[in-house]
């Protein structure tokens, strides 16, 4: 009998914490386990903000997989469509080549996307959040603003350079434009004595009645607050009408001269969820407590890209994408597929929130662990205690210990890479989400 072969798709927080909890439970010779994912790193989403701003390096925030990973083979590529009956995944490899990889159990962990809308100009001058390389690629354009500002003497250029949008009032949105707003002011402060810091503006626009709505009122209020008192203007109940290149014009009418627009309102599904056929949830692949996707033999679904039942929260609500929940689910997957290839029953999946954290740069913080409330430095001593808790390896949190000190102590020099000097960065840039295929794409192809 050939040995069982597991597919783990996608490198992220779910995918990872399954691959290595198959690789602790499972001998070598009960299955070989592959795992799919166009990088050869962990990339730590919740530091994203950090890399933005300087604070830390991107190396700092991609611990590596064949750090983490021992005996798991890393296919580096993308999954962009899967034949559930055939059992088969079509992987666009880096080199653009397509293969089909056959599987007995399919753990799918393919994330999310930015959520966008049909918005004029959104998709061809948004810059996104997902990405290592659009956290490096709008550092590169912040700081070329502040450098074109200063060299221009045309009034209305200058305006339109020193002015940033940022829009989604979440932790994403929320903590890029408290780390980016600080780099801004020290950079004009420091290296730009000609500009004056108060023509720097940011904005922070958000739909939603109230900020960071999950951290609850208090503390929604606080950082409200704190990103005031540093300058950020928050627009709530509003959103983006229409971009161009050098405007934004807003829902309640007002038009913002500007050059950066930086869209974090929301995620969605992997676009590859449409490829399988199977029923979903808002877009997001409907899975049993257990992860069994109905009606797809070996098939499992977690982390993002996946409508779990909430079963801590026992309201018929589904678990929330967080990183919090996608590394323990695929802890959890790990142990159901061990337990698929010997012949024993799963178990439902069922998690308690542990809190949350915002960080909003040197002393600004907000926080909620265990349900209690904080603000300030114990909130920051918290949210920086979990993140370093919550990196995979000793070498990141070593890195990313020792860039906050370095930070801390001696600044930031505020250079530019220009190692992306010839993307646009924008969205379709870096997201590539029009190059999965259809589910009659897939079929033709892997019975055609």
């Amino acid at each position: 009998m050939d040995t069982p072969n597991i597919v783990v798709v996608g490198g992220g927080f779910a995918g990872v914490e399954a691959a290595r909890g198959l690789e602790r439970s499972l001998a070598p010779g009960d299955a070989r386990i592959t795992l799919v994912s166009p990088t050869d790193y962990q990339l730590y989403l919740p530091l994203l903000p950090h890399v933005a701003a300087g604070v830390v390096t991107p190396q700092s925030v991609a611990p590596s997989l064949r750090r983490i990973l021992r005996r798991t083979a890393l296919l580096p590529g993308t999954v962009i469509g899967v034949d559930p009956e055939a059992k088969v995944c079509v992987v666009r490899k880096i080199t653009g080549e397509l293969v089909d990889v056959s599987y007995d159990y399919l753990l799918l962990t393919p994330g999310s996307v930015t959520r966008t809308f049909d918005i004029p100009g959104l998709l061809d001058e948004a810059r996104g959040m997902k990405t290592l390389a659009q956290a490096v690629c709008l550092r590169d354009h912040v700081i070329g603003q502040l450098d074109l500002a200063a060299a221009t003497s045309d009034e209305a250029e200058r305006t339109a350079r020193l002015q940033f949008v940022v829009v989604g009032g979440g932790y994403a949105g929320t903590e890029t434009a408290a780390c980016l707003q600080r780099l801004t002011t020290a950079a004009a402060k420091r290296y730009h004595p000609r500009l004056d810091p108060g023509l720097i503006q940011w904005h922070l626009v958000d739909v939603a009645p109230k900020l960071l709505p999950e951290l609850g009122d208090r503390l929604g209020a606080s950082a409200l607050r704190m990103l005031s008192e540093r300058g950020v203007r928050i627009s709530l109940e509003t959103s983006v009408a229409s971009v161009t290149e050098d405007k934004v014009t807003l829902t309640d009418g007002r038009v913002l001269p500007s050059r950066t627009l930086v869209w974090t309102a929301g995620v969605a599904a992997s676009p590859l969820v449409d490829s399988l056929g199977a029923e979903t949830v808002r877009g997001r692949i409907l899975a049993g407590p257990d992860f069994k996707v109905p009606g797809l033999d070996g098939v499992l679904a977690l982390g993002d890209a996946a409508a779990v039942p909430d079963l801590a929260k026992g309201d018929g609500s589904y678990c929330v994408p967080t990183a919090q929940h996608a590394a323990r689910q695929g802890r959890h997957a790990a142990r159901n597929v061990t337990a698929l290839l010997r012949g024993q029953p799963t178990t439902p999946y069922r998690h308690k929130d542990l809190g949350l954290v915002v960080d909003l740069g040197g002393h600004d913080a907000v926080s909620k662990p265990l349900g209690i409330d904080l603000k300030g430095v114990p909130a920051q001593v918290v949210a920086r205690g979990y993140h370093l808790y919550a990196l995979r390896t000793g070498t990141a949190r070593f890195r990313t210990g020792v860039n906050w000190l370095l930070n801390a102590v001696a600044g930031d020099d505020f250079v530019r890479t220009g190692f992306l000097d010839d993307r646009e960065g924008t969205l379709q840039d870096f997201e590539h989400t029009d190059m999965y295929l259809t589910r009659e794409e897939v079929t033709a192809r892997v019975r055609g």
